[in-house]
């Protein structure tokens, strides 16, 4: 069968790739632009997208074509297939039909911390045993890919709540009919497509609606957000991070920490603790979620905690890219003021004094548009010195943001210019990181290749 994908370049997609080609499928696509680690993940399996998106790619008349969300109603080869009463369905539509139908399905949801979620489950239950197929919007490092097969019962998926396509405008998550749900937390995003949050708790209903009376939700017991979303309707046991499972962190960095569980009788136990390379209290809530969706389909707890203890994270998640001249230069994919807040925290945590750069692009649909302006300043604190990237089609006052936040060390909206900056402001013993949902113009590399 020959599958070709509109929009192949984006992590979701990739993954959808890389899954259709272990079903035996030619794989074929394209898009404007695929940058790592997607595009290393294809070029592995052999796959080599068009660039751009020419009508003359249908005349290879491919069995499936699956249409991803950045295709649009007026693009010459989205009206050339319709014209044509050619069929197609969305991202979402193909994973659910031919892979999740015949799997228990562990959705991972929320505002952050999916990629690092679903890749934690992920390796529990492979060290567990169950060799799960996945679909992850990252590459965990102890698995090299972002999707798989498997050759189990199990399939953990990233649960997105963004759109599926110019034709169905309902959240991917719809389709995945998850029996095991976690969703890690609730705030405002996607303003490209939502209006607001209770625009985004409607389609979180949508999602709690398919989930079986015999399945599990697990959330944060603290979020009110996900709650106001619970007390709509729900069919499902519930359980929850901070009662029916807890932590203590006993170290500030957040890489060592003691887990409990409640008992029936209502007292609290402790099960083990976890030693780990990864930082911060959102890695902590992330590992709990991990910890109790893998028992829920059977993994004993002890087993979970040895499995955290060597899960090794993700790609472009405060990803070490490289250490030069003293100085270390972080990846991170954080794009919005709470991701961004917290990956610093954790950073802060474990370098303490030693001085922190980091370098944000106001990149995401959201931040360009201007929502969370007001928290962006205080979302960099915890860095010595911070630089924001904006590129030409961002209107609002950048500028009067950045000289609110303390460590602000300025504005910019050329990449030579940011670059020659962090040059001569980079010393032995800083700590840099690139923070943006994009290849930020390949700044990681360039800074990592002048100091070599």
């Amino acid at each position: 069968m020959h599958t070709h994908i509109l929009g192949i370049g984006g992590t979701f997609m990739a993954g959808l790739a890389v899954l259709a080609s272990d079903l035996g499928h030619k794989v074929t696509g394209s898009d404007l632009k695929i940058y790592p680690p997607m595009s290393t993940q294809l070029s592995e399996k052999g796959i080599f997208p068009i660039e751009g998106y020419n009508v003359e790619q249908l005349n290879s008349k491919p069995d499936a074509l699956i249409i991803g969300n950045v295709m649009r109603r007026g693009m010459p080869i989205i009206e050339s297939l319709l014209n044509q009463n050619a069929r197609f369905e969305s991202g979402p539509e193909w994973l659910s039909k031919n892979i999740l139908a015949t799997q228990h399905v562990l959705a991972v949801s929320g505002t952050h911390g999916k990629t690092s979620t679903s890749s934690m489950l992920a390796w529990i239950l492979e060290i567990a045993g169950f060799n799960p197929g996945f679909l992850i919007g990252g590459i965990p490092s102890n698995f090299g890919v972002s999707a798989r097969l498997g050759r189990g019962e199990y399939f953990v998926v990233e649960a997105d709540e963004y759109d599926c396509a110019f034709f169905d405008k309902r959240s991917k998550f719809i389709h995945y009919r998850p029996n095991t749900l976690i969703v890690n937390n609730l705030e405002f995003d996607h303003a490209d497509i939502f209006p607001n949050l209770e625009a985004i708790q409607s389609q979180f209903h949508h999602l709690v609606r398919t989930v079986p009376g015999n399945g599990l939700i697990i959330y944060p017991e603290a979020d009110q957000n996900i709650q106001a979303v619970l007390e709509k309707g729900c069919w499902t046991p519930v359980y929850t991070i901070g009662e029916h499972i807890s932590a203590m962190a006993k170290s500030p960095s957040g890489n060592h920490f003691e887990v409990y569980l409640q008992t029936e009788s209502k007292t609290k136990i402790k099960i083990g603790e976890v030693r780990w390379d990864l930082l911060g209290q959102h890695n902590i809530m992330n590992a709990l979620a991990a910890i109790s969706a893998a028992c829920h389909v059977g993994v004993l707890p002890e087993v979970a905690l040895k499995a955290l203890a060597s899960f090794k994270g993700i790609k472009r998640r405060l990803e070490i890219i490289g250490q030069a001249r003293e100085i270390t230069l972080y990846d991170d994919f954080a794009h919005h003021p709470t991701a961004i807040k917290t990956t610093l925290a954790g950073l802060r945590a474990k370098v303490g004094t030693e001085r922190v750069i980091a370098v944000v692009d106001i990149r995401s649909n959201t931040m360009r548009a201007g929502h969370h302006r007001e928290h962006l300043a205080a979302s960099v604190e915890d860095a010595d010195v911070a630089y924001f990237f904006k590129s030409q089609d961002v209107s609002w006052d950048v500028e009067t943001m950045a000289e609110s936040s303390l460590c602000s060390g300025g504005v910019f909206s050329d990449h030579s210019a940011l670059f020659e900056t962090l040059q001569k402001k980079m010393r032995a013993g800083d700590h840099v990181v690139c923070m943006s949902n994009g290849g930020f113009g390949g700044l990681h590399s360039q800074l990592l290749q002048s100091l070599l």
